[in-house]
């Protein structure tokens, strides 16, 4: 049984001033109600809550049997019956109607106007009449595009709505007829149209398809008039064969059915399409896909009249992206851009309501309380009228739409009531008569008649065949008309309004604390999204009002799921997001009073500021609420205890309230260690470094950086999207700076912090900005190649490394700080980190470097360039800064370009500055294919500089001595001598020639 609520959905009313008794009636945009009654069409002006007054008259064909209007194109189109003939016109540029005289252009669909006589139209209303070869039955407008269907007896006739370009400045609204739609099996009583989606609905079957417009299933679309199919051969035949076992004694009924997707072709009706545009003309649709068939069997049970077995008021309701209306642009309905659709029909006592864009569900299924007449779906409501109720339920289309608008929706960010939540009725309001009922804007209209004295009347036989085309759709006679009736227009109230409402409404649930206020509460939130959503019923400023309900409504969302035990209590988290209240707001709001002395935190409430606590808001909370909330877990999560007295909102914290409600912790069930550095950090806060010393010796290094893996907010948090050092960082780095640096690597291993975090974090730490290093830094980086992190990019960390070590050298800059690790810690830990070659200590030695600090940094750049993994090329273009005119830049250099293998290019630069590494150079690199170079270079150099003499030309000989030992080893006799100098003295060269000489005989 659907819930009802006693609330005020219906605000003012008022009488439409006809003339005569209205036949049909329908809303024709933002303010204007038409009226047909006899021949005649009569314009109202509705605006707001002032009385609606007439705007204009216009004669129809005959009487009015349908009547529609499209806001795309502005037009009225009317089946209207003269002669029991039936006609199809459209009534175009209407506003132009002055008086019930003025002139009226009648033309065909499709003619073309000339020029000069075209202008009259521009102050003249247009009837344009479209000829059909099956009498019309419904119509139904594309309320974004402005298509007018068409429903016949065995089609459906698509007319699309165009512009004849008459010139420059002036343009006609025209129809052409674009698409036949053949179908079999079904005679459609009601049909409703919306960009491509088309519903058709029988007495007792309702069919949904979709127009697709895919060109590769173009064979699907018949051009040419289409020949009886067997199918419907079949069809004839079966009809044939039931209409001969009807009886009297016999009533044969279908079964229901209800068919989702492709499986609705297996319906039995027939659907395809025949193109009748232009050939020029660029076709819309191509194919058919299937969504929905749903079929009704009869209760015959009480033997109902037929009528009370019918399926009613089928509607198609587009909802759209919130902000795609433009209202400055004069057709702005083009601007729309559909976003969900839906499809409602009822039967007498149920209606049924789904969802049908991306997949076809039933959303909502409603419940009368009596047989309905007719109904009409909004975004907001679904109004219901019956003999002598208007009934206004709510539905969950801008719930469905909002999920399918943000994906954030069902996410700890934002929240939506549930499409299955059950529907409920706010009012069900006496009006005696009800006949019929439209909606537009924020109106509802209603056509009441009072029934004459209650006649006894003949009941007809139930005992008919019920099947797709077993009754006539062509409406009765009209009876005579009689005094007793009224059209009235119903203003609901503003979303605002009943919006407030529905919340004191609320509050009579919230004490009982039941699932009624969590009920009633979504629905107003619902209220409110759907009318946000639906931009074009908004007055200019209700929107920041609505806005305001809309958070505000989250707001009291947030309070029932952190109050309530509800399986569903995590969604206080969202709610209270998108409320906008801060965390001392809502914890204002919290009932903190203790009855029985024992205080009952709900899941809802501890889970919203926990995840609060975790996100790092920049908001801290003030002494008083830091303590409730240090209370509140301590009795409803104790395990969460050491973690948010870390979060920056609890700065404000007593740290003796911490330290007492932290010693009270029972640390059997999760880490004493997290225990303890959290009881560190309050000891430090209160400066008792006593205590604070003696936590931090309760347990190894190793387990403290498992601590701070657990909680790495006790080192590093976020304010205000800056990285921001703990005070118990800053204590770490003045008394044990390697803990510091192995915990910020660990908390890096374990993807609690990112690399550039990290490298902030020690700049901010160190109090360096810009590009100066802290030496704290610099040790970090070494950590990270010493524990070969898998996602830290090598060569980017080598760069770091050697721009550094390379600024220092060529500044002679001195570490702000001791390094935590030597270059010999790093050989022999670190496999990035390579061993010296032996040729540069030789050149190192050939001066004296007595800075440690100096020496340290050029080991490390040695060695990380000796290593196997360093990319030299990348970092020879940095090397400038460092000098050659030292013996340090002359190692590196020298260095890089032999890992370049330009042996050739360090030979002569060794010769040049330190001789005496020249052969301990030759020994260690020129080996194997690079032993050629002995003979080829070194010695010619060598000769060469020794017959030049100077202050080396010792040191040039002793290392030609050891190059030709070298030589005659190497070479045969022959070749020995062709790379000897011809001018040498040959007393000097004579006992190698004789080693060499000799070595063959040797061997």
């Amino acid at each position: 049984m659907v819930q009802l609520y006693n609330l005020h959905p219906f605000g003012s009313q008022q009488v439409v001033p006809c003339k005569l008794q209205p036949e049909r009636f329908c809303g024709g945009g933002r303010d204007t109600l038409f009226v047909a009654a006899g021949c005649k069409v009569e314009a109202f002006t509705v605006v707001g809550q002032e009385l609606c007054q007439p705007r204009c008259v216009f004669s129809t064909l005959g009487r009015v049997l349908r009547l529609a209007y499209s806001e795309a194109g502005d037009y009225l189109v009317a089946i209207e019956e003269k002669n029991k003939a039936t006609f199809l016109r459209a009534y175009v540029n209407w506003r132009s109607k002055r008086t019930e005289n003025s002139r009226v252009c009648i033309r065909m669909v499709g003619h073309d106007m000339e020029a000069p006589f075209s202008e009259t139209f521009r102050e003249q209303m247009s009837i344009v009449e479209m000829p059909l070869s099956e009498a019309p039955l419904c119509i139904s407008c594309c309320p974004v595009k402005g298509d007018l269907l068409v429903g016949c007896t065995n089609n459906l006739v698509l007319f699309s709505l165009k512009y004849q370009i008459i010139n420059e400045e002036f343009s006609i609204l025209d129809f052409e007829r674009s698409l036949i739609i053949h179908i079999d099996n079904i005679t459609p009583a009601e049909i409703s149209f919306c960009v491509g989606y088309v519903a058709v609905m029988s007495e007792l079957e309702v069919l949904i398809v979709k127009l697709e417009s895919d060109p590769k299933n173009r064979e699907s679309v018949n051009h040419h008039p289409r020949k009886t199919t067997n199918l419907m051969k079949q069809a004839e035949g079966i009809s044939n064969e039931t209409s001969q076992l009807e009886s009297d004694d016999f009533v044969i009924c279908q079964k229901p059915m209800e068919l989702l997707g492709e499986k609705s072709k297996q319906s039995g009706i027939s659907v395809t399409l025949e193109s009748t545009g232009l050939a020029d003309e660029k076709m819309k649709y191509f194919h058919v896909r299937h969504l929905l068939y749903r079929r009704f069997a009869p209760d015959i049970s009480s033997c109902l009249l037929s009528d009370d077995v019918r399926l009613h008021s089928l509607q198609l309701l587009p909802i759209y992206q919130t902000g795609s209306l433009t209202s400055d642009r004069k057709n702005s309905s083009q601007e729309k851009v559909l976003l969900s659709l839906f499809c409602f029909f009822s039967l007498p006592h149920v209606g049924y309501l789904y969802m049908i864009v991306k997949s076809v569900e039933l959303m909502s299924v409603y419940q009368y309380p009596e047989k309905s007449q007719q109904a009409v779906l909004t975004p907001q409501f679904l109004h219901v009228i019956t003999s002598n109720n208007l009934q206004c339920y709510t539905v969950r289309c801008s719930a469905a739409a909002a999920r399918e608008e943000d994906p954030y929706v069902d996410t700890t960010l934002k929240a939506c009531p549930p499409i299955s939540m059950d529907v409920c009725a706010l009012r069900i309001q006496l009006f005696i008569g009800l006949k019929a009922i439209c909606h537009f804007k924020n109106h509802v209209v209603l056509l009441t008649k009072a029934d004459p004295e209650t006649v006894p009347e003949r009941r007809e036989s139930p005992k008919r065949f019920l099947s797709r085309k077993g009754t006539s759709v062509n409406p009765k006679t009209p009876p005579v008309a009689e005094a007793g009736w009224n059209l009235y227009i119903v203003n609901t109230v503003s979303p605002v309004q009943l919006y407030k409402e529905m919340v004191d409404y609320s509050n009579a649930y919230k004490t009982a604390k039941t699932r009624s206020c969590i009920h009633l509460l979504s629905e107003a939130h619902l209220l409110v999204r759907a009318a946000l959503m639906d931009a074009s019923q908004l007055e200019p400023g209700e929107k920041a009002e609505l806005l305001e309900a809309f958070k505000e409504s989250c707001g009291h969302l947030g309070d029932c799921y952190s109050r309530l035990e509800t399986q569903h209590s995590h969604l206080a988290l969202p709610y209270y997001k998108m409320s906008g209240l801060s965390m001392a707001e809502v914890l204002d709001r919290v009932d903190w009073a203790v009855e029985d002395g024992s205080q009952k935190y709900e899941r809802g409430l501890i889970f919203y500021i926990n995840h609060s606590l975790y996100e790092n808001l920049d908001e801290e909370l003030s002494e008083e609420l830091s303590a409730k909330v240090v209370q509140m877990f301590y009795v409803a999560e104790p395990k969460q205890l050491p973690h948010i007295l870390c979060s920056p909102s609890m700065k404000n914290i007593d740290p003796l309230t911490a330290i007492k409600y932290l010693r009270k912790l029972d640390t059997s069930g999760f880490s004493s260690v997290l225990v303890t550095l959290a009881k560190a950090a309050m000891a430090l806060k209160m400066g008792d470094l006593d205590m604070h010393r003696d936590e931090m010796k309760s347990h190894s290094e190793m387990k403290l950086v498992c601590g701070f893996i657990l909680e790495p907010r006790l080192l590093i948090q976020q304010r205000k999207g800056q990285i921001v050092p703990t005070e118990f960082a800053v204590h770490l780095k003045e008394t044990q700076p390697g803990l510091l640096v192995a915990s910020v690597l660990a908390l890096q291993k374990n993807n609690k912090i990112g690399i550039e975090e990290a490298d902030s974090f020690f700049k901010v730490l160190c109090g360096k900005d810009g590009d100066t290093i802290p030496q704290l830094l610099v040790d970090f980086w070494e950590a990270q190649l010493v524990a070969c992190l898998p996602d830290v990019v090598l060569q980017e960390l080598f760069f770091k490394l050697t721009s550094q070590y390379i600024w220092r050298l060529s500044k002679r800059q001195p570490p702000d700080t001791t390094p935590l690790r030597t270059s010999e810690d790093l050989i022999n830990t670190c496999s990035h980190y390579g061993l010296i070659n032996p040729w540069v200590n030789v050149l190192i030695s050939s001066e004296s470097l007595v800075d440690k600090n100096y020496m340290e940094d050029l080991s490390k750049l040695q060695s990380l360039i000796c290593g196997p993994s360093f990319d030299i090329a990348s970092i020879v273009p940095f090397l400038e800064p460092l000098s050659e005119d030292t013996v340090a830049g002359l190692s590196v250099h020298v260095l890089c370009h032999t890992r370049l293998k330009e042996y050739e290019q360090c030979i002569d630069r060794l010769l040049e500055r330190c001789p005496e590494a020249v052969i301990p150079y030759a020994n260690h690199e020129l080996k194997e294919e690079n032993r050629t170079l002995w003979w080829k270079k070194l010695l010619p150099e060598l000769c060469q500089r020794i017959k030049c003499g100077g202050e080396k030309y010792q040191l040039y000989v002793s290392s030609l001595k050891e190059t030709l030992s070298v030589v005659a080893v190497e070479l045969e006799l022959r070749d020995f001598l062709n790379v000897l100098p011809e001018d040498g003295t040959a007393a000097f060269f004579l006992p190698y020639l004789l080693y060499c000489s000799r070595k063959k005989s040797l061997t």
